[in-house]
């Protein structure tokens, strides 16, 4: 389980926000023909149910949801029993990602574009989820699969053991990653502040100059009508 779990936190966070700031629509775009950009690929991302399921406050439910239904269901159960069913969750867990971390740290045109401040906060506010259900399995009196309970091994840990291990994966370095997550969204929020700093600067020198060239004008026309009286 400790080592399924690491697959699980590399899958989620680690693949889908790295996937996600690689820009993979505008590359799924530009590298498709015309006819199936306009006859498929767009419709798809300016429809309905994309708008709905790209809403932030849905993305943030979607990840959590996914996260605690696959850990509290038979779907944990039936996964480590069927390769087909294994694969499928490992699918739903990085669509899933995917969802999450478009909103926040995607380089993807998006139909909701979230200010810096807020794609912190929405990042954040999933930290304490995922710390949740960690402690939970960390702290669960016996073993929640199965599966793990009918493996049978001659070397440590136990399959109780096994589950902690796992439990302080996914919390440590689910926080630790949602850290360095909430840092580079805090970079790019001052980098942000910073460009729109100098181009603030630049367009009040731009007006200054503007006022200056329109004194010299007015300036020479006076001295002209001075001149020709």
């Amino acid at each position: 389980f400790s080592v399924h779990m690491v697959q699980h936190v590399l899958l989620t966070l680690v693949a889908a926000p790295l996937i996600a700031l690689g820009a993979p629509i505008t590359t799924v775009l530009r590298a498709a023909s015309p006819a199936v950009r306009r006859d498929l690929l767009l419709p798809i991302l300016h429809s309905r149910a994309m708008r709905v399921l790209a809403f932030p406050v849905v993305a943030w439910l979607v990840f959590a949801g996914v996260m605690w239904g696959s850990h509290f269901s038979p779907l944990f159960e039936a996964a480590l029993e069927d390769p087909l069913v294994h694969d499928l969750e490992h699918a739903l867990y990085l669509g899933a990602g995917l969802l999450f971390w478009w909103p926040a740290v995607g380089l993807d045109p998006g139909p909701w574009r979230m200010p810096h401040p807020v794609r912190a906060m929405y990042v954040f506010l999933q930290m304490p989820q995922n710390t949740f259900l960690a402690i939970t399995i960390l702290n669960a009196p016996a073993v929640l699969y199965p599966h793990y309970a009918s493996v049978v091994r001659d070397w440590p840990p136990s399959p109780l053991e096994d589950q902690q291990i796992a439990g302080g994966i996914m919390w440590l370095g689910g926080d630790i990653l949602f850290l360095v997550a909430l840092g580079a969204i805090l970079a790019g929020w001052m980098r942000h502040e910073q460009r729109g700093a100098v181009a603030a600067d630049r367009r009040v020198d731009a007006e200054r100059a503007a006022i200056r060239e329109r004194e010299a004008r007015l300036a020479a026309r006076v001295a002209g009508d001075r001149e020709s009286r």
